[in-house]
């Protein structure tokens, strides 16, 4: 628990430090108008809070064999960025805290640390390499970074989180990372595919995605 909130501690702060609500100022106005509207980025910021928390807290309001477990980590550092992510995915584990009696604090610190801080570090690291060694191109973006970059993060994360000491019950420990495996192409097929969605109806919910640096005019 101890390491856990270390984890929590140090994440926060590098995230605080970058100033992530500046992301959520209004924009600047257009010559038309008084004001600039709001940032896009408080939509998948409030959706972030209201679904994701269920899917934290589904092990412990449902007696199942296999505990199923959702991150949804790397999706939201797409949609908000690493800073913003973080603080967000924190008041997901507390709210998830909330919403289920079964849930201790212990356990929701725990799930905002392997299903939240990490992949979502994770993913932060593998978006890095992937946009220095491939350049900006959509389909790397999609496939590699929203796709099989999410199924990696998340069964990392699962990884480390067995490893921690966070059994899967019922579980042995050989079945328990294939569980991990597959509910990581889970989290990876959604990810990958809202992703694609936004990426061609809602590029403003994504604050990774730039129509200027991911497709540029022809010169």
């Amino acid at each position: 628990m101890w390491l856990e909130a270390a984890l929590v501690l140090v994440a926060l702060v590098a995230a605080l430090a970058a100033r992530p609500w500046r992301m959520l100022a209004n924009r600047k106005p257009l010559a038309h108008e008084t004001q600039g509207a709001p940032s896009a980025l408080w939509t998948p910021l409030l959706a972030t809070l209201v679904f994701l928390p269920w899917l934290w807290a589904l092990p412990t309001l449902h007696a199942m064999p296999l505990q199923l477990q959702w991150s949804g980590a790397c999706l939201v550092v797409l949609m908000l960025g690493w800073p913003l992510a973080i603080p967000v995915l924190m008041g997901v584990g507390i709210v998830a805290c909330l919403i289920s009696p079964a849930m201790a604090w212990a356990d929701a610190l725990g799930a905002t640390v392997w299903l939240g801080v990490v992949p979502a570090t994770l993913g932060l690291g593998l978006g890095a390499l992937l946009r220095r060694y491939t350049g900006t191109k959509p389909f790397v973006y999609v496939l590699g970074r929203a796709f099989l970059g999410t199924v990696v993060c998340v069964f990392a994360a699962g990884v480390l989180s067995q490893w921690s000491g966070h059994l899967l019950p019922g579980v042995g420990d050989e079945l328990s990372l294939v569980a991990r495996w597959l509910m990581a192409w889970g989290d990876g097929f959604v990810t990958g595919m809202l992703a694609a969605i936004f990426v061609a109806f809602k590029p403003e919910w994504l604050a990774t995605w730039s129509d200027r640096l991911y497709l540029p005019r022809p010169d």
